[in-house]
């Protein structure tokens, strides 16, 4: 039996090919960037009009720290500005904003402006969009298994109470629900160290399209090819499939 859900609950795009963008066209980097800000417009409107709960967006890796200086310092302004802009439209139209990540490592006026966001928009219930920057999923699940170890050094937990359940308490976005569908624009077949835990059994959806370009049409293909596949969670066809009439399954 198909999952008839046309509309995943929750959406984790990573958002690659900007820079190919902007190099295909020989501009800087940064105007590339500046295009991939635009898609995230297109597909936050799409699932807003869609119904989609939850959308998260890999934004800036752990590992991005390591790029060159100048295009790094470029995409801090581009954020800080458009979090400036964005924070209050968000807010109007029922958006939760929040980040996932190191932020310790951005500046202290960029830390203040993702917390003036985060409070402002913090009891907003028609969707949530999460950014994950300066986020990592190898990261993630360290920083869980340190919390466990410093409840279980302070005499809190004994390691034998410690199982998958308890460990995913301390992951990034643990209160929601997991990632239904992800999709990688641009070309590659990885995850790129992205939400590693979250996800577990979503289903996976790539394209050559790079992001800049990612518009309604391709996210309409990408939620009619997720509602036409069986999800399954490590049990079998015949489990999933109905009843036969006159008989019930308990």
């Amino acid at each position: 039996m198909s999952d008839t859900r046309a509309v995943p609950r929750h959406l984790a795009v990573i958002m690659d090919g900007n820079g190919r963008w902007a190099e295909q066209r020989r501009r800087p980097r940064i105007i590339g960037h500046r295009a991939g800000a635009r898609a995230v417009q297109r597909c936050l409107e799409f699932c807003l009009e869609r119904g989609v709960e939850v959308l998260t967006l890999y934004a800036f890796s752990s590992e991005n720290w390591g790029r060159p200086a100048e295009e790094v310092g470029g995409l801090m302004k581009l954020f800080a500005g458009t979090l400036e802009r964005e924070a209050e439209e968000m807010h109007r139209r029922g958006i939760c904003l929040r980040f996932i990540g190191d932020r310790s490592r951005f500046s202290a006026a960029l830390q203040a402006k993702m917390q003036a966001a985060e409070a402002l928009t913090r009891g907003n219930t028609r969707m949530t969009l999460a950014i994950a920057a300066s986020y990592g999923g190898r990261q993630d699940l360290a920083m869980a298994a340190r919390q466990l170890a410093e409840q279980v050094a302070q005499g809190q937990l004994r390691p034998e109470e410690i199982d998958e359940a308890r460990l995913g308490q301390h992951t990034a976005l643990a209160d929601l629900p997991p990632p239904d569908l992800m999709i990688r624009t641009g070309g590659d077949l990885r995850i790129s160290n992205f939400l590693l835990w979250q996800l577990a059994y979503a289903e996976l959806w790539f394209t050559p399209q790079l992001w800049p370009d990612f518009d309604r049409d391709t996210l309409q293909q990408a939620f009619d090819d997720f509602a036409a596949r069986q999800r399954r969670f490590g049990l079998t066809p015949a489990q999933l499939a109905p009843a036969p009439q006159g008989h019930s399954q308990v």
